[in-house]
Parts: C-alpha cells; structure tokens; sequence
C-alpha cells in the first residue's frame, strides 16, 4: 500500500518588478514575473508501506526543498502530495525550539503541535528525557545546550510516537557516535515495525544500511532511482564530473550495475587477483595472501598518475580503501602511450562473503582533482572460510582468549 505518493511535484520561487505586481497575484490577477527560478520541477515518486528509501544529491539538488514540501511546511507551485499516516520528521536541528524555554518544555510544545494532546505528551516526556540523556539539562534553558544536545532532544521528541512515516535529514550526523548508534538502532525498531523511512544523507553507510532504494536528486529532478548501491555509485561519479568527463553505466552478467567515469587520459586496461603462485583467482581463503594487479595504458601525458583502491562487502559499504599518494607512491610524468602496472599485496582478513574492487586511477589525494578513471565493481571474488577457526562478522581479526577459573 502507497503511503505517499508526489505527482508532479514542482517548486518555483518568483521575483517581480514591484511589490505591487506582487500583492495583484495574490488575488488573481495575470501579472508575468520579472524572474521565475525553478527549484524542484516533475518529482514523482511513491513510499511503500514498511519501506526505507534514501534520497542523494550534492547541496542545491533540491533536497531539503522536498522535504519541507512533504511535511508540509512549504506549499508546491504544481502536483499533488498525496499522504496517509502521521509523518515524524527532523529537518534542521532544532527546528521551532525557542531558547528561552527549557528542553522538556521545548519537548512538549513540538509534540503538542504534532498533534498530541497534552494527556499523551504526560505519558512520554520522562522517555523523551531518558532517551535524550542530557540529565538535568532537560530542565535548563535551550540557549544553553550544544548542537549535539538540541539533536538529542529533537531526535527524542520526533521519535516518542512510532509514526507511520519517519523522515531523518542530515541533522543526525551532529550528534555524537554514541548518541548516533543509538538512534539508528531506534529506527531499525521502528523499520522492523512497519515504519516507513525517507533518508537524506551524505553518509553513505547509512543509507545502504537501511534503505531498499535510493533516489538521486539533481537540479531539482530526479535523474537516477535503484538499488543503494548502484545510485551511490553514479552520484560518486557525479560529484567528480568534470569538463570533459564521461559517466557510462553497465549490467553485469550477476545483475549488478557497474558505474565507470573518468576524463579518460590513464584506463584501466586488466585487472587480476592472483593467489601467490600468480594463479587468477575467484574465491580466496580467509587468510590467505593474494595480490592485486592493476594494469593501466595513457593516452595523454600527465604529470602524475595515483592509484586507488577500496574492498566493499556485497551491500557496497567500504571495507577498506587507500591510495598510492597516501602511501607515497605518486608516479610522474606518465607519456601517451606508456603503461603502468599496480601491484597490491594483502592478506585476505575478510569474513566469508562476496566482495568486490572499486578502483580509481587520478591525480592528488582524490578523485576529485583530476578523475581519469573510476571503476566501481571492478573484479568481484569470495572469501571461504577453509582453515580458520569459526567466526562471524566482515573482518577476521584472530585473537588468544585466556580463560582463568
């Protein structure tokens, strides 16, 4: 069942020549704008019951724009929103919090104007103060908190109730690790109960972590919808997008969508993981000490070639990543024509699972000086557990347990 549903959604904001061209608009009358700028135009999407959706894109895509327009405080200027349920949202930190008034009466005034009688805010405001744990600074004055301590009390207040759609903007990411983990656990309880998530953020773990799709928003449209994975990928090669540069998508026989960018004066010409008889290999052991070689052709002189690379899980998220300017291996002056092989030795110290290569050939510390070329889903192999003592998780890190009676 769609819980909410934007058809055509569009915002513009409008300047006229005078006030009074302004004011004859409000009642009706034909009166051409100086200037129209659209900030949101033909947004159309729909929410599931129970599902977590992830909206992506660089400041100015018009993200907080929607939102707002969503939780209805901003009226579109075209579409129709269409909603059922009660939406619980944190836009901006602290949003309506008067810092004159204490946290708890802060707490109670936002949730009655959500929409609670005061009967149910007298039921919830002690959890809403344990939950926040900021102790007797509940009680104290708002002017006098931190940016961490006004999200603890908003995150509390907007949480209190499990609503039927819960919208978490980049405010999260003010609070504390601890105080983080425990909110997204929250929200892992409410997903697990039917709630339905709208997540905007430029984390890019929290977003595969909970969300079944994602939503790439980009002056003002949205030009890509899918999988986490594969919509994070495309935004990564968005924001490196340069003169020049291509951004080419493909299917994978395995059904993943693999994303290449870059300016194309350096690509990746092989790729091979070998065990250590040089062997191509698949499926690696836990353990087992493989290498990495990366073979790559310019053709265009450059200054300087860097080479990265990062292993992610199967949901996307970065297991590990470096690069050869961090480990001061920077190669100069690379001639059209010429090649240039990378040779990356480790030990495989992964949980069982499938994996896979992101590689990206630039200049500087990242990509996004001068992005020649970047491979998501470059080579994808398996680690298999054959010698190792058992164990769960991504990393194996082998330990000596001391038992003393």
């Amino acid at each position: 069942m769609s819980l909410l549903k934007a058809v055509n959604i569009g915002k513009s904001y409008k300047t006229y020549r005078s006030e009074w061209h302004r004011i004859a608009g409000w009642f009706g009358r034909r009166v051409d704008p100086k200037e129209e700028k659209w900030v949101l135009k033909n947004i159309n999407f729909e929410l599931q019951a129970g599902e977590a959706v992830g909206i992506v894109g660089q400041n100015g895509a018009g993200k907080s724009t929607l939102l707002k327009i969503i939780t209805g405080t901003l009226a579109p200027t075209e579409g129709q929103l269409q909603c059922r349920g009660r939406i619980s949202a944190i836009l901006e930190l602290g949003m309506g919090f008067n810092g004159e008034l204490t946290g708890r009466q802060n707490a109670a005034h936002t949730a009655g104007l959500m929409g609670f009688s005061q009967a149910q805010i007298a039921t919830v405001i002690d959890e809403i103060a344990e939950f926040a744990e900021i102790g007797d600074y509940f009680d104290k004055p708002v002017r006098m908190y931190s940016s961490g301590m006004q999200m603890r009390v908003a995150f509390a207040v907007a949480t209190a109730y499990r609503p039927e759609i819960l919208i978490v903007d980049e405010a999260l990411s003010v609070g504390d690790a601890y105080f983080q983990h425990k909110s997204f656990n929250r929200i892992k309880e409410f997903q697990e109960q039917g709630t339905t998530l709208l997540i905007v953020s430029h984390d890019r773990s929290s977003i595969q972590a909970l969300c079944d799709r994602a939503l790439l928003l980009d002056g003002g449209s949205i030009v890509r919808e899918g999988n986490p994975e594969e919509i994070l990928d495309y935004y990564n090669a968005l924001i490196a997008d340069k003169e020049n540069s291509k951004i080419e998508t493909r299917v994978l026989p395995s059904g993943q969508v693999q994303t290449i960018s870059g300016t194309g004066e350096v690509k990746i010409s092989d790729i091979t993981l070998t065990n250590e008889k040089g062997e191509a290999v698949e499926i690696v052991s836990v353990g087992q000490r493989v290498s990495l070689k990366i073979n790559c052709r310019a053709y265009q002189d450059i200054p300087e070639l860097v080479c990265g690379y990062m292993i992610k899980d199967r949901l996307g998220q970065t297991i590990y990543g470096t690069n050869t300017y961090h480990q001061k291996q920077i190669i100069r002056n690379v001639k059209a024509g010429g090649s240039v092989e990378f040779a990356i030795e480790f030990v495989a110290a992964l949980g069982p699972g499938s994996y896979s290569f992101c590689i990206a050939l630039h200049s500087a510390d990242s990509h996004l000086i001068n992005n020649y070329e970047w491979r998501d889903l470059a080579l994808v192999f398996s680690v298999v557990n054959t010698g190792q003592p058992e164990f769960i998780g991504m990393a194996w890190l082998p330990s000596t347990i001391t038992c003393r009676v």
